[in-house]
């Protein structure tokens, strides 16, 4: 059987190279074509030396062309680009027709409105905007987005968010008034990209956590818009991430009002929830999840614990910034599509 053709714009971030990582060594695809804007002519396994013996040294990074790119036989391509530049390679891609899977923040949201209000420009593909679901594999209801031919990709807070608080907004456990949710979030250097900014620098870093982006964080829209879809009500939420001094990782603290609700009760509608679903580890009470035990893992490990002093829910999760929070769920999503396990590659 011949295996599905891959590619990959932006395969020189550090999401990229998540993409890179378990692409050529996935038994169902072919890493067939790489493009950068900064690396045209340049042999992947140069690049990635730590893949060269799963690399074919033939494969160099092609120039990042939407129109050339877009004429290649490929299968499905994946988009590692910053938001802003993912749009115009989409729109190429789909006019092509080329299967999209979108990890930038262009086609996350429903309306050029709300992306114009939180990304400070205009939205050059509308159209594809609203057309394109919003993928979390776990929370889909139906099977019509595996038809879509172009998919969004959640961003890394969002999913840390919406594993947890999607199932219990969907049965109404909690009923949250504005920002009475709070999210405390922490992400790993990794997850402000490759770049060259003093803030990001290893001696800047080391030994220090910070907050950032408050109070409105462009993630905040993503978080908000999604939740209030899950509660069928706008739902306003209190999010202060963070910058913590490592390289991958996401660590969430959720608090919520529960009056009168029960661990118990949230944990019968997690595991019903997520019955059979292998990436999402539901700790007992009192366990709290562990950035180093999801490390360069597709998994999201949470646990709840109710605080009878204040009768709050308080939800702890943790998972890779850089694999379930990108390049693999974007994978898992493909597996989905192309009829493959959806585990397939990610272990």
């Amino acid at each position: 059987m011949s295996k599905l053709k891959v590619g990959i714009v932006g395969a020189s971030g550090y999401t990229g190279e998540e993409l890179v990582r378990f692409l050529v060594r996935h038994p169902g695809a072919a890493l067939a074509q790489v493009a950068s804007r900064t690396l045209a002519d340049v042999p992947l396994a140069k690049v990635f030396p730590q893949y060269r013996e799963s690399i074919s040294p033939r494969l160099a990074f092609s120039a990042a062309d939407a129109p050339s790119l877009a004429r290649e036989a490929i299968d499905v391509w994946f988009l590692a680009l910053p938001h802003g530049v993912a749009a115009s390679f989409a729109r190429a891609f789909v006019e092509a027709g080329r299967r999209v899977i979108d990890l930038s923040a262009d086609f996350r949201l429903s309306t050029p409105e709300l992306y114009k209000e939180y990304y400070d420009s205009e939205h050059s593909a509308p159209d594809l905007l609203v057309a394109a679901p919003y993928v979390l594999p776990e929370l889909m209801q139906d099977d019509v987005w595996k038809q879509a031919p172009l998919i969004a990709c959640p961003g890394c807070y969002p999913t840390s968010i919406q594993i947890p608080l999607v199932p219990l907004l969907r049965a109404n456990l909690i009923k949250p008034t504005p920002g009475s949710i709070v999210i405390n979030s922490y992400s790993g250097i990794s997850g402000a990209g490759k770049k060259n900014e003093t803030t990001y620098l290893f001696c800047e870093r080391e030994g220090s956590v910070k907050a950032y982006g408050i109070p409105r964080h462009r993630h905040l829209s993503e978080i908000e818009e999604n939740l209030s879809k899950a509660a069928k009500t706008p739902v306003i939420v209190q999010f202060n991430p963070h910058l913590a001094p490592m390289k991958r990782g996401i660590a969430t603290t959720i608090t919520v009002p529960a009056p009168g609700i029960t661990t118990g009760q949230v944990y019968a509608i997690w595991e019903k929830a997520y019955e059979g679903r292998r990436f999402v580890g539901i700790l007992p009470p009192g366990q709290h999840p562990d950035t180093a035990h999801v490390a360069n893992s597709n998994r999201v490990d949470m646990s709840a614990s109710i605080d009878p002093r204040t009768e709050n829910l308080i939800v702890t999760v943790a998972m890779d910034n850089l694999i379930k929070g990108a390049g693999g769920q974007a994978i898992q999503i493909m597996n989905l599509i192309a009829g493959f396990d959806e585990a397939e590659g990610l272990a």
